[in-house]
């Protein structure tokens, strides 16, 4: 008899015949299950027939996920994925429009199934599709909606990552191309036109080149300027896409273009402000094209000044020309090479370079290279007056106090990049843009403005000398990212929540986070944080579980972003099961635990693994080298080396998650989320119980115990 483990417990349905319950041994081959089971209900040709998943995701069972059955599972006795795809295969090319249709609503539904993919690419399943649609315009009955079912299973059946992008026709190409083109098209034609084309950038540089010459962005503009937030995410996906492979000698020019099709303007109006809600997915393709837009100051970041060349000196001299009202010739009109060398270097000081002789000098460290001196001559033509007054202001203080404007820019650029992670690739995960950089044609270049005028308020308010220019910038660096916090809609508002920040403010700010953190320390505090961990640790457990119970969607990691590729998991009220289960689309609450098939009882869980340990991680190709999802990998091992394997939505959900199942297993909660809850918490009611001690010295030590008396010959006369 095999061992309890081995053995799942399930329901079998077959149309016509009621639910089978029955035990599959799971050491069994599953061809002898299925002969089994198919002898059981006297039907023939078992070798036709197949398992699969009655509800949920419907998948096929396999050799490779049979260990994913669980007790109390509904499975349905159907065809065998040979037998379906060759069913399907004949039924698409019918020559009848309403079997032909039906046929490829049940491909489209079938082939999110990896094991039916998998046969009906090998009947040449993708070449059929590309035929049929490169000529569909022949077909008047049924066309867009056959269209939609045509491209919905291409889509599907492309996502498994079986067949290379690089096999495609430039007719295909640009027939998928003339559907994004057409004034007036199904929305769901459109979308799976959009999702086809960027998944061909992304994945084949030939295919690049051959889209980039279908594809204008003056005809993807019209899909932004509608009110369909789907629409508009997938043309986003498709210019960041393009921008993404452009090569380096072309991102500049089509920046240029996008710049022209006022692509910046039109997102503002139609998307960020015309929307009430921005979805995770549109964010996330807001963050790659703000990122992408940014990587565009890369090549003056890294550029270092050449002292010799006379352009690049120009701009020095009409900074100073700008700053202190001086025409260049007024120089070369009388005196000696000496005096008009000091004149210069004395105006040199002034602007606060470090190098005062030849200023040009400061400008050969990359980061920020060149791009400061853009920064400093955009501020002094577009803020002159800021710029005079900043200047002046600081030539009239003392040598001492006097805040170096060039080294200051300098120092603010490459804080800006380094804030703003110029250079670097957007991550696979990170949804946060910032609607103000959306708001201006030269973003950048006005956010240096408001900050290096932020960066000369806070060192007069810190009373600065030069031995204090790295404690300014510290402040001004957590100023700036204070303000950044709460994603400020235009430049205004940021500036205004600067205001709000001074240098005192600040300080107040450092010295409660430091009561939260690390004040309290003497002996007594000491033991009340003690005494009262463990209560406070149960709360953080519940609030946890109480989450885990609420339950969450999660992405499912895939090659490329889907809107339509979630699952669900949530703990039952008991804390004994978690409950799973594949959706459609993005739930806007709570998804109930009856519309979850699958489940997995707590007891069953083995261990719980995070990161690069995770098995999902270890895949071929599962990372891509992107560092975020590792960040966000966790796994649930049970029985027989099976796993259930998540990606958290962000950082916040990651720690929930891991807490909560390490509580369920009786181990420690050690994310960043609980050291943050407790120690706010914990100071929290600190303060609650310290509320009638205030302003009352508490001791570092207890008070000393008094000496014994010399005799114990006394009473407490009640009379």
């Amino acid at each position: 008899m095999p061992p309890p483990s081995d053995i799942v417990k399930v329901a079998i349905q077959w149309p016509g015949a009621y639910p089978k319950l029955m035990e599959i041994d799971q050491k069994k081959p599953l061809s002898a299950i299925i002969k089994e089971v198919s002898d059981g209900l006297n039907l023939p040709n078992h070798e036709e027939l197949a398992l699969q998943y009655a509800e949920g995701s419907g998948f096929y069972i396999t050799e490779k996920n049979r260990n994913e059955i669980k007790n109390g599972a509904i499975l349905r006795l159907t065809a065998s994925p040979t037998h379906t795809a060759h069913q399907l295969h004949d039924r698409v090319q019918s020559s009848s429009m309403d079997v032909k249709l039906e046929a490829l609503k049940d491909l489209a539904k079938f082939s999110r199934d990896i094991t039916f993919a998998q046969e009906f690419i090998n009947l040449d399943g993708i070449y059929l599709l590309t035929q049929m649609v490169e000529s569909g315009t022949d077909l008047l009955a049924h066309f867009g909606e056959m269209l939609s079912y045509s491209l919905t299973a291409f889509v599907e059946l492309m996502d498994h990552g079986i067949v290379s992008w690089d096999t495609f026709s430039v007719a295909f190409i640009k027939k998928i191309a003339s559907f994004v083109n057409k004034a007036a098209m199904d929305v769901s034609i459109l979308q799976r036109s959009l999702a086809i084309l960027e998944s061909m950038v992304l994945n084949s540089h030939d295919l690049y080149q051959k889209v980039a010459q279908e594809i204008t962005i003056g005809q993807l503009i019209p899909h932004l300027q509608g009110t369909d937030q789907e629409i508009q995410t997938y043309t986003i996906a498709v210019i960041n896409a393009l921008f993404l492979k452009a090569p380096d000698d072309k991102r500049q020019e089509m920046a240029n273009i996008l710049a022209q099709k006022q692509l910046r303007s039109i997102i503002l109006t139609h998307v960020i402000r015309a929307q009430r809600t921005i979805n995770n997915e549109m964010a996330h393709q807001l963050y790659v094209l703000q990122v992408l837009t940014f990587n565009l100051l890369e090549d003056r970041m890294m550029t270092k000044m050449d002292p010799q060349d006379q352009a690049q000196r120009d701009i020095i001299f009409e900074l100073r020309r700008i700053a202190f009202d001086v025409e260049p010739d007024q120089n070369n009109l009388g005196g000696s090479i000496e005096k008009r060398k000091s004149m210069y270097t004395r105006d040199y000081k002034k602007l606060g370079f470090t190098n005062n002789v030849n200023p040009a000098l400061d400008f050969t460290h990359t980061p920020p290279g060149m791009l400061a001196l853009d920064n400093m001559l955009y501020f002094a033509k577009h803020h002159q007056d800021a710029y005079i007054r900043i200047v002046l202001e600081n030539s009239s203080r003392e040598d001492k106090h006097e805040c170096p404007f060039g080294r200051s820019s300098i120092e603010l650029t490459k804080m800006l990049c380094e804030i703003l992670k110029v250079g670097e690739l957007p991550s696979e995960t990170c949804n946060d843009f910032h609607p103000m950089f959306f708001t201006h044609d030269r973003a950048f270049e006005e956010f240096f403005c408001i900050c290096i005028q932020l960066l000369n308020k806070t060192w007069k308010e810190m009373r600065a000398t030069s031995e204090d220019f790295n404690k300014v910038m510290q402040v001004v660096r957590e100023q700036i990212m204070r303000a950044l916090t709460n994603k400020p809609s235009s430049l205004d508002q940021f500036k205004s929540r600067l205001q709000n920040l001074s240098y005192t403010e600040i300080l107040k700010i450092r010295q409660s986070e430091r009561m939260n953190q690390e004040d309290f320390q003497s002996r007594p505090i000491l033991e009340l944080k003690e005494k009262i961990q463990p209560e406070i640790l149960e709360l953080i457990k519940q609030q946890r579980l109480n989450r885990l119970v609420e339950g969450t969607c999660f992405r499912k990691l895939n090659s490329r972003r889907r809107q339509d590729k979630f699952w669900y998991c949530r703990l039952s009220p008991n804390h004994k099961v978690l409950h799973y289960g594949d959706l459609e689309e993005s739930p806007q609450g709570e998804v109930p635990h009856d519309s979850l098939q699958d489940k997995l009882p707590v007891a069953d869980i083995k261990a719980i693994l995070t990161g690069k340990d995770c098995p999902h991680m270890k895949e071929k190709g599962a990372l891509k080298q992107n560092k975020e999802l590792l960040e966000l990998a966790f796994s649930v091992m049970y029985e027989s080396n099976c796993q259930l394997n998540f990606i958290a939505p962000d950082k916040h959900e990651y720690c929930i998650w891991t807490d909560g199942l390490n509580a369920l297993l009786g181990k420690e909660m050690i994310s960043d989320q609980t050291r943050t809850d407790m120690d706010t918490l914990l100071s929290m009611e600190i303060k609650l119980r310290l509320l009638d001690l205030e302003n009352i010295q508490i001791p570092d030590a207890p008070p000393p115990i008094p000496k014994e008396p010399s005799n114990y010959d006394f009473v407490y006369d009640c009379n």
